[in-house]
């Protein structure tokens, strides 16, 4: 449990700078914008490989994650339908559409949905902690963002075509995910050996 803790908390006290313009600022002046980007990422990575080393770690060594609750079936329902908004959101936050726009900030949006859906289907601490703790942020920096001045969204071009492209890029990474890339990235088949854990 401890890496993944850890890496929490490098991987998040890398994002929680830029809630705070008064700190962000303070770091760029005394540091320059170059080392401030080069830190940023240095931490980020740090963490998100913690991160990803101490969840594997959790998930095969018995006794070291507690089971809290035991998911009914009909969750994994719930969480299938909430990992397609989640996927249109990701592309969302790349492709500028009116889809966009309307989600004002669709990379938080997607986080959402995507740590709401794995905590309905996995009932072990891990879990907890690992989605949690990214809901958690999603919602703390999703409210913060109305404070800081600044961060807004280009208004998209006229048309549908960004929102065609929004959503047609995000159901095939969901199919994607759902057929292999769940699988082959997370170690948990979904479609191949039935439902499994989200």
């Amino acid at each position: 449990m401890l890496p993944l803790i850890l890496g929490l908390i490098l991987f998040f006290a890398a994002h929680l700078v830029p809630t705070s313009p008064s700190l962000r600022a303070g770091l760029v002046d005394r540091f320059g914008a170059t080392a401030y980007r080069i830190g940023f990422s240095a931490l980020a990575l740090a963490g998100f490989v913690l991160i990803v080393i101490g969840y594997h770690k959790l998930q095969i060594m018995p006794g070291k994650n507690p089971v809290l609750w035991d998911p009914p079936a009909w969750t994994r329902h719930i969480a299938f339908l909430l990992m397609v908004p989640a996927m249109i959101l990701i592309v969302a936050a790349f492709v500028p559409s009116r889809i966009r726009s309307a989600a004002k900030h669709p990379m938080l949006a997607a986080i959402k949905f995507w740590a709401l859906a794995h905590l309905l289907v996995n009932g072990d601490l891990g879990a907890l902690v690992l989605f949690g703790s990214f809901l958690a942020f999603a919602v703390y920096d999703r409210i913060s963002v109305k404070r800081r001045p600044g961060v807004t969204l280009p208004a998209p071009p006229a048309g549908v075509m960004g929102d065609v492209l929004v959503v047609a890029g995000g159901l095939a990474l969901y199919a994607l995910m759902l057929i292999w890339g769940h699988g082959a990235l997370i170690g948990v088949p979904i479609v191949s050996f039935g439902y499994g854990a989200a």
